[in-house]
């Protein structure tokens, strides 16, 4: 079997305003799960990537991106009629602001005809997100799919909560997660997405509500807290690595990404949340969501440092 990790999602291309100059903006990129599967090919992890882009100058961007960070590209659908999505940041006194243009976007568009399902059998672990999902119903629907499929072929499912309610609404996207949760066996969730598609305020009874869906493995994101990792056998908080943050775009993408690929590599799930605190933490010493993920040896030398 594969040790490869499989991830499926939108990827997008990033135009962030510069403050020196408001009327320049620098291209790049964004998309939750592409920045899993970076971070975990970062680590020295076996990825691909499941999506769509448009035939245009921005998805042939994407391509060259996953290619030279050693994410293959096989699974990734070019449309010749579709669009690539695009997202603008602005920066103004009350902070930073996203403005999304993705609507009709090539992902959105997927279908679970297009799921390389021979591809999803033969892999160690599918990872997907609440954007993965909230993105369209055909999107939702080929997320799913997936999940279920991996599932009857002993696949590991990673899922990250990335609850967006400008994308679907909180009563849809409950219904919709909790068929997920049901599907999931390694569950990445941040508190204020969990909290609110469960209605839980209790960490431990969030963990509760998650293992009783059937969920094998909860690695909590707490941020600067660190991470809350929690089996149905036992439960433990992993202490954080401290860093003078810059930006904390990514971060929790990159936790997942090195925390997947540290348990594909066979670590237990308390030392793959070590690294993966560790590996975030340096995340967000730099700015924007893929240059500043650290490579394994960069991680490995804080934590022979710490």
């Amino acid at each position: 079997m594969s040790n490869k990790i499989l991830a499926y999602g939108e990827a997008m291309v990033e135009f962030n305003q510069s403050i020196s100059q408001p009327r320049n903006y620098l291209e790049g990129f964004g998309g939750d799960t592409s920045n899993f599967a970076i971070a975990a090919a970062r680590q020295g992890a076996d990825t691909a990537y499941i999506s769509a882009v448009g035939d245009d100058h921005f998805g042939q961007n994407l391509l060259e991106l996953w290619r030279a960070e050693q994410v293959a590209t096989e699974h990734v659908s070019v449309v010749a009629d579709g669009s690539t999505g695009i997202y603008f940041v602005t920066h103004d006194e009350a902070g930073h602001h996203f403005h999304y243009r993705r609507a009709g976007s090539a992902a959105s568009r997927y279908t679970p005809q297009q799921l390389p399902l021979d591809a999803i059998a033969g892999a160690r672990v599918l990872h997907l997100s609440g954007i993965s999902l909230a993105i369209s119903e055909s999107a939702c629907d080929s997320g799913l799919a997936a999940m279920a499929h991996a599932r009857r072929h002993g696949v590991l499912t990673s899922l990250d909560t990335n609850l967006r309610l400008r994308l679907w609404p909180l009563e849809h996207a409950r219904e919709k997660m909790v068929e997920a949760f049901k599907l999931c066996d390694i569950c990445l969730p941040s508190w204020e997405d969990v909290s609110m598609l469960t209605g839980l305020e209790d960490r431990d009874a969030i963990v509760d509500q998650l293992l009783a869906y059937g969920v094998k493995l909860v690695a909590f994101k707490l941020g600067s807290e660190g991470c809350y990792v929690a089996t149905p056998d036992e439960r433990r908080m992993v202490a954080p690595y401290p860093v003078q943050a810059l930006d904390a775009t990514g971060a929790g993408d990159c936790f997942g990404g090195a925390f997947v690929a540290e348990l594909v590599a066979g670590r237990d799930p308390f030392s793959a949340a070590r690294y993966a605190n560790v590996a975030a933490a340096l995340s967000t010493t730099g700015y924007g969501a893929v240059e500043p993920i650290p490579f394994r040896r960069k991680v490995e030398a804080a934590l022979t440092a710490a």
